[in-house]
């Protein structure tokens, strides 16, 4: 091997302290790239542009700014007691002593209203902000993974789903609540923390639709009894939808009986409709499908080994059926 091509990520120069540049580290990948020179290789190095910037100074961004980029970000509910942080330090295995090594933001009780008042009564929500998130920034294929702790009604797939409509990509998320909690509300940090650890600000719309969907979801799972189920038809409808570039509310419809006749699932009316209208907004966004099943692997994997028959020439196929058949009346009546 005459040739090399050496990525090296911030997350790898960071060493243990998973933030910023870490000397000795940076050091060690000097001596080993200068040995592999010494021995007649030619190397050839790829590092992100946060990486120059933390090396430097600029009066665009200051040198303690670059090393917040994608630094690990814990989002803290605002209202909870020094015990109740202490268990969600715990659960979120951080050490209060290294909070130094993360960036730190709160997420309040009214941060969470704004969110969630148009999905939410305002008595679940509540007057205490509880949820918290530590949310880390991950290469690319990662895509979102996410683990919860005392999290009692949303579901790993109702997040992964939702914040990867909001735009989210590759990153580690942790929920956790310092007592059984719905945990609705925690999209709210992960949102917040997300913005502030890569510096992209989400679009309102998707952040809307995102919250909308994790609530949909959630509920459904309620009324069918099966969280997963939920999950599944949801984002087995949103597949179909993005792919297919569906926004007619019937073809939509069409698809929502499909995907539940497919898994077994009985769907009232309300829920039904909720489904439509969510997917009529989701159908407005640029979403890409093959970003979605990158990103919420987990639940898609899941979807492809159901081996569901949900697309596009069976929902166009009960349209023109319909049209055939007012046609073959039509015939009939005037030849």
């Amino acid at each position: 091997m005459k040739r090399v091509l050496l990525k090296l990520s911030g997350e790898a120069l960071a060493g243990e302290k998973k933030t910023g540049f870490d000397e000795a580290t940076c050091i060690g990948v000097a001596k080993q790239v200068k040995q592999l020179v010494d021995d007649g290789v030619q190397v050839a190095i790829v590092t992100g542009g946060g990486n120059f910037w933390r090396g430097r100074t600029s009066e665009t961004i200051d040198r303690v700014k670059a090393d917040q980029i994608d630094a690990p970000y814990l989002a803290l509910g605002a209202d909870l007691n020094e015990t109740e942080k202490s268990t969600v330090l715990s659960l979120l295995e951080i050490n209060e002593a290294d909070l130094s090594s993360y960036q730190v933001i709160t997420v309040t009780n009214a941060d969470e209203h704004k969110y969630l008042d148009s999905y939410l009564d305002s008595s679940v929500i509540g007057t205490r902000a509880l949820s918290s998130v530590l949310i880390e920034k991950k290469d690319k294929g990662n895509g979102i993974k996410v683990t919860t702790s005392n999290i009692t009604y949303c579901t790993t797939g109702m997040y992964q789903n939702a914040l990867a409509t909001a735009g989210v990509t590759d990153a580690d998320v942790r929920v956790a609540g310092p007592f059984n909690i719905s945990g609705t509300a925690a999209l709210v940090g992960a949102m917040e923390a997300y913005s502030n650890m890569t510096g992209e600000t989400l679009k309102a719309e998707n952040a809307d639709a995102a919250t909308e969907e994790l609530v949909t979801t959630s509920d459904l799972g309620e009324a069918i009894g099966d969280k997963g189920q939920a999950e599944e038809l949801v984002g087995a409808v949103k597949e179909a939808v993005v792919s297919q570039d569906l926004s007619d509310p019937e073809e939509i419809e069409a698809v929502v009986d499909d995907a539940a006749k497919e898994m077994n699932i009985q769907l009232s009316d309300e829920d039904k409709q909720k489904i439509v209208s969510l997917m009529e907004k989701i159908s407005s966004l640029d979403l890409d499908v093959d970003s979605l099943k990158e990103q919420a692997k987990d639940l898609y994997n899941k979807l492809e080994s159901l081996d569901l028959n949900i697309n596009q020439e069976q929902v166009k196929g009960f349209f023109d059926r319909i049209v055939s058949w007012c046609k073959n009346i039509w015939n009939s009546i005037f030849g």
